[in-house]
């Protein structure tokens, strides 16, 4: 039987901490959908189709990876695309009550499907969207923490050059 797990996030944008956890959880997993969840009350500097093409181009030659978008109960979309896990990446302490609140709730709802949280490699600890966002838009170097394609993306949005 193949091992799914589903990977969820904002991606809003992709780092290299994301691809980084995708790239680990291939060694535990056989496939992993990368899946943007769909929040529309939180305002994106992204649109799900940008950060979907954004994800794409990061992530090329390897048919174990897919991406995908959804709204709605995680869980639910886990047993629709007969995943068993969702794989979460840590930063540190400060991931761990919220992380830990959502994976009980998932068990709550679907005890079948399992999170399996990864520890973010030491590299990428201190990397988040949204401080990416905020350093680029002041100017600061964030060429070495994405994709060069989210990088280049990322100057068009906030017109650097």
């Amino acid at each position: 039987m193949e091992r799914t797990a589903i990977y969820p996030g904002s991606f809003d944008p992709v780092t290299n901490g994301h691809i980084d956890i995708i790239k680990r959880g291939l060694k535990l997993f056989d496939k992993i959908i990368v899946t943007i969840l769909e929040n529309p009350a939180k305002k994106s500097l992204f649109t799900v189709e940008e950060r979907v093409k954004l994800l794409e181009k990061s992530i090329t030659g390897n048919d174990n990876i897919e991406i995908a978008s959804y709204g709605g109960l995680l869980v639910d979309y886990a047993v629709k695309r007969k995943a068993h896990a969702i794989l979460r990446g840590m930063r540190a302490v400060s991931d761990f009550e919220f992380e830990f609140q959502m994976a009980l709730m998932n068990r709550k709802l679907n005890r079948e499907v399992q999170t399996v949280f990864l520890m973010t490699g030491l590299r990428w600890i201190f990397t988040s969207s949204s401080i990416i966002k905020e350093a680029v838009q002041f100017g600061g170097d964030i060429k070495s923490m994405v994709p060069a394609v989210v990088y280049a993306e990322l100057k068009k949005k906030y017109q650097l050059n």
